[in-house]
């Protein structure tokens, strides 16, 4: 390899990249440190520096998922006449932007769990949904906890981000809206 390929303005960034891009092709299952490190053009230790291990660098991936994902929730909370749906519409579409750090975000069996960045982020994001919810009024929720509410809202936008991942569902945005509206 020529030497210029070893070469990252920032090595754990092109990781990162090259694992959501990986994953997004071939699934989580099938990624190896060897196969990212091959894929960045880097030498195949670089991974296992920056991340020690496979399920490092997986919850390295979901780590920043989850901090993505909060900034797009956060951004389309700002300013929303109907909270829920923005965040709601937030969540559906950095999973289809972003289906290699999506895969990895909620498949704890592939990830380290003890990972302080990836508790602190995954934490945040269910924090800023629980607390979006606790501010509206009781009646808005029907009454119901807003643990409740949290979980059927985070139910129903996971599985329709799932479902229009995997080709079961449209991306249709008129389609997205209508049942984000239902939440």
């Amino acid at each position: 390899m020529r030497e210029d390929r070893y070469h990252h303005g920032n090595l754990r960034r092109a990781l990162l990249d090259a694992a959501a891009a990986e994953i997004a092709e071939k699934g989580p299952g099938a990624i190896s440190l060897r196969s990212i490190a091959r894929r960045a053009g880097v030498s195949h230790a670089a991974p296992a520096h920056h991340f020690g291990d496979r399920a490092g660098l997986l919850s390295a991936v979901a780590a920043e998922g989850f901090r993505r994902m909060d900034e797009a929730m956060v951004d389309a909370a700002a300013g929303a006449d109907d909270l829920l749906t923005a965040v709601g519409r937030a969540y559906v579409d950095f999973a289809v932007a972003h289906p290699g750090e999506f895969a990895v975000m909620f498949r704890r069996e592939l990830l380290n769990p003890g990972d302080s960045e990836l508790a602190a982020h995954g934490g945040a994001t269910w924090q800023r949904l629980v607390d979006g919810i606790a501010a509206m009024p009781v009646e808005a929720r029907g009454g119901e906890p807003t643990e409740v509410v949290a979980a059927r809202a985070w139910s129903l936008v996971h599985g329709l981000a799932t479902l229009i991942i995997n080709g079961s569902l449209s991306a249709d945005d008129e389609l997205v809206d209508r049942v984000l509206r239902g939440v």
